[in-house]
């Protein structure tokens, strides 16, 4: 099947022909032909990388009237990135159609330039949905007349929290518009969005639901924590040629391991979101030329980043949400080629990776991180192969050869490959002369004593943690200020590492707000919030009420406190109160403070 079977209108094949495509991928062969058929609402599900783009662009493309100047088409995607590359996609695709206009409008830039731009008579916006509400706002942007809503990424915008955006955008548009929902998995959120706003949609999946591309291999590496990095330096060393994408949890982890790797002397540079939108862009670019060998990414940042010919993506830390492997690993293998996803684990992590397991349908193959003999050699073969096969332009360096002939003339074969090898492999050498194994031990399994393994696991299920003790904090913005929970909600578990539910309920007041936070983590969410920033205003952090102290599991059975003891070990007369009756207390005496 190619492009012309599909029913797309000859201009637009002309340019989908022009950029060199050939056939349809699979979504595209489903999805673009039930798209122009008929009227009807659809769901489209399959892998990170298989072309869903033009797989509702093309359609929309031909669907639009652009003989008229208002927004007809409003795609919604998670990330500027996202939003800058869907805009370009569609402006190619439309190369051919007269007075297309496409408008990329998304936060992190000038807000004049995207509205004089939509001024000019748009057709077709892709939009993030904190800017796209601001304008709206304003009065720009007018969503009661569109004709076709495009939700991309859907899964990926409500793990970012912008579940209160969107409701709130699709409230504004049409009951009798249509609505195609984009995702690479069909969690329960997405699935509800569907129920609430999708109208007996056509669902078309390519693939396992919420599974990966079947042309990526997966990998597990497990070391001890101390070893996360130089397991990490091995596995790029293993691979002279690798280009890899590096996944991290949060903003500061990212740029810690791209320093390190570049005071290592390697060909590495860090993309997160404390970067301004000019560093983004160049760094982006870097790695697009293949500039740069290794770009070490948090989840926000990398999405939306499409790259050809991405040979691994490293997980230097598993993702918080099991949906989340399948969007970082499909970065890699994209357009049918083939791909390695290597994650990085610790041996207390095995429950949390047969979770991520359970959920995409992926097994990973345990794999040892290679010893630092086999380092050198796959270092030292790759080189050899490189100086047979280059190619060697005699009619322009025979000029310079005689003199060279000269000094070598003194040195044997032998010696002269010697030296030759040591000018490129003498770092390799001397950094892993010493190297041990630096695999963690894997525990026997049950014996004939009958005793279980402490790694096997009674089942391949996983809970995320519940809060069972939460600590309050105050947040020095609020309604005045513009401010959604989705978007306090973004900047904590980014900023933090932390997962979304790991934060409980969130309260905006007025002039600032209350957040909620299981008490395991109030401290490191204080501490990643110094200095942190929200559109333009500093965000200042504080204990709504006495810190809270962790209770033991028999506390929290007993919901009573530990007795004080004095240096002889006698019971003390006066009792510590229990820190559930703490809490009330406490809650009572913050009641001035909204709580």
């Amino acid at each position: 099947m190619d492009f012309e079977t599909l029913g797309l209108a000859e201009h637009i094949i002309k340019a989908v022909q022009d950029l060199g495509y050939k056939e349809p991928t699979p979504i595209q062969k489903k999805a673009i032909p039930a798209l122009l058929e008929n009227r009807r609402d659809m769901v489209g599900l399959a892998q990170t990388g298989t072309g869903k783009t033009a797989a509702y662009g093309l359609p929309l493309l031909q669907l639009i009237d652009f003989s008229k100047s208002r927004v007809q088409g409003l795609i919604l995607c998670p990330t500027r990135e996202l939003c800058v590359q869907i805009s370009k996609d569609l402006t190619r695709y439309s190369r051919y159609v007269k007075h297309a206009k496409i408008v990329a409008v998304y936060g992190g830039a000038g807000m004049e330039p995207q509205i004089r731009q939509i001024k000019k008579g748009a057709q077709i916006i892709a939009a993030t949905p904190g800017r796209l509400l601001d304008l709206t706002k304003r009065g720009i942007v007018n969503l009661h007349e569109i004709d076709y809503v495009v939700l991309d990424e859907a899964d990926e915008m409500l793990t970012m929290g912008f579940q209160e955006d969107l409701d709130e955008i699709l409230a504004q548009t049409p009951s009798a518009k249509r609505s195609w929902l984009f995702s690479a998995t069909m969690t329960e959120p997405v699935a509800r969005i569907s129920r609430n706003y999708l109208k007996d949609p056509v669902e078309i999946t390519v693939g396992r639901k919420n599974s990966g591309a079947s042309n990526i291999s997966h990998f597990k590496y497990v070391v001890l924590e101390k070893n996360r990095y130089p397991a990490l330096k091995r596995i790029i060393d293993y691979h002279p040629d690798i280009f890899s994408l590096v996944f991290c949890r949060t903003r500061k982890e990212t740029q810690a391991v791209a320093e390190k790797l570049i005071r290592d002397g390697y060909n590495a540079e860090s993309l997160h979101g404390d970067l301004s939108q000019t560093q983004r862009d160049y760094v982006m670019g870097r790695f697009r030329e293949r500039s740069l060998q290794i770009l070490v990414a948090t989840d926000v940042a990398a999405r939306g980043l499409d790259v050809d010919d991405i040979s691994h993506v490293i997980h230097y830390n598993l993702p918080d949400e099991p949906g989340a492997y399948t969007h970082r690993s499909g970065r890699t293998a994209r357009a049918g080629k083939s791909g390695a996803s290597i994650v990085l684990m610790n041996t207390r992590e095995n429950r949390k990776l047969a979770h991520v397991e359970q959920v995409t349908g992926v097994r990973f193959q345990h794999e040892k991180v290679p010893s630092g003999r086999a380092v050198c050699e796959k270092q030292l073969y790759t080189m050899v192969e490189k100086l047979v096969d280059v190619d060697v332009n005699h009619e322009e360096i025979d000029a310079f050869l005689p003199p060279v002939y000269e000094t070598l003339a003194g040195l044997t074969k032998e010696q002269l490959i010697q030296h030759f090898v040591s000018i490129e492999f003498n770092r390799f050498l001397d950094y892993y002369k010493d190297s041990g194994d630096i695999n963690a031990r894997t525990p026997q399994k049950r014996g004939s004593t009958g005793k279980r393994n402490p790694t096997e696991k009674r089942t391949l299920t996983y809970s995320p943690k519940e809060l069972t003790q939460t600590q309050k904090l105050f947040l020095n913005m609020g309604q005045l200020d513009n401010i959604q929970k989705g978007a306090i909600t973004r900047l904590v578990c980014d900023k933090s590492g932390i997962r979304s539910n790991q934060i409980g309920k969130i309260e905006v007041m007025r002039e600032f707000s209350f957040l909620e936070v299981d008490v395991d983590w109030a401290d490191r969410v204080m501490k990643s919030m110094k200095g942190a920033s929200l559109d333009g205003k500093r965000v200042s952090m504080g204990y709504a009420e006495k810190k809270s102290e962790k209770l033991s599991s028999s506390d929290k059975k007993r919901g009573t406190g530990k007795k004080w003891t004095d240096k002889s070990g006698k019971t003390s007369k006066r009792e510590r109160r229990s820190p559930l009756s703490r809490k009330r207390t406490s809650a009572r005496a913050n009641a001035r403070w909204g709580s």
